[in-house]
């Protein structure tokens, strides 16, 4: 098949069953959504804020500059989605996210502004802000409140996992949670056809969705300072923390015993999938997600 377009080639990516021992002989499943054309599933996200914002009259092709804090994934796939309309983008980024990250974003054309670590997204979202009051035309999609956000994977991601499924039953839905748009709008779509699924939302130790103390983590893409305002939408039956250590082992595991090159969110999703097959019913069908690869991390020594 030929395609004419960047855009046509995201989605509808792999859904490939593990070939790991698992507890009660249950099967896990995870979409390899590290081989969207941006390298992550944020390229799903990216098209849906730019193409919905014109759509809402808030973007004008060639005219409107787009303005967005990002630890790096959603700026990628904004800056990707971007190029077709000829907007200008601004990426505003913390200081201790990938350096691999912020050159793909540099390299689709994107202008990319640090702010302090210490600030983390909070500091980046008010800097993003105060550059859009100075700039004309100019548009802050904003991830973290944006209902496009879990849109884009209701609308997407779920009824992909759906069709690949087919007839075979979902028992548990377990993925991480970082903006929440990716797990609750794919959690929505799944509990509307399978009422019974059991979602389970994946975080870093130092997130505070089980309640522990904020703290810094090395797990990237995953891990929230405040609850995701878009959790209110969708039943959420369980939250595992998983330490930095136990994530990046288990991406050396995905590479040494899958070939698989997975980021360290994708290693917690895989460290809490197994956790929740000791937990089911035998033979249980699990899906997770995978939604980067490690070649944007290895500055952070993510096989050290």
């Amino acid at each position: 098949m030929i395609y004419h377009s960047v855009a046509e080639l995201i989605g509808h990516t792999p859904l490939l069953a593990l070939d790991l021992p698992t507890p009660n002989h249950s099967q896990i499943l995870a979409k390899l959504e590290f081989l969207n054309p941006g390298g992550s599933i944020k390229d799903r996200l990216g098209q849906m804020l730019i193409e919905g914002g014109i759509a809402a009259g808030k973007i004008v092709p060639g005219q409107t500059t787009i303005i967005e804090p990002t630890a790096g994934n959603t700026g990628i796939g904004i800056a990707l989605a971007a190029q077709r309309y000829q907007l200008p983008v601004k990426l505003v980024v913390p200081e201790k996210f990938s350096q691999e990250k912020q050159t793909l974003m540099r390299a689709l054309g994107a202008e990319v502004i640090n702010t302090p670590t210490a600030g983390g997204m909070t500091a980046a979202t008010k800097r993003a802000k105060e550059l859009a009051a100075t700039i004309p035309h100019a548009y802050v999609p904003n991830q973290f409140a944006n209902p496009l956000n879990p849109a884009a994977y209701q609308r997407t991601l779920g009824p992909e996992i759906l069709a690949d499924l087919g007839p075979q039953p979902l028992t548990a839905f377990v993925a991480g949670a970082g903006t929440g748009g990716t797990f609750a709008g794919t959690a929505q779509a799944l509990q509307a056809a399978e009422p019974a699924v059991h979602t389970v939302a994946v975080e870093p130790a130092g997130s505070i969705l089980n309640g522990g103390p904020a703290h810094p983590h090395r797990t990237e893409g995953i891990g929230v300072e405040a609850i995701p305002p878009f959790f209110d939408q969708v039943r959420i039956d369980d939250t595992k923390t998983i330490s930095d250590e136990a994530a990046f082992a288990a991406v050396k595991r995905a590479a040494r015993e899958l070939g698989l090159l997975i980021g360290s969110s994708s290693g917690a999703a895989l460290v809490a999938s197994l956790e929740v097959a000791a937990e089911l019913p035998a033979k249980s069908t699990i899906v997770t997600i995978f939604p980067d690869g490690s070649d944007r991390y290895l500055s952070e020594g993510i096989y050290d």
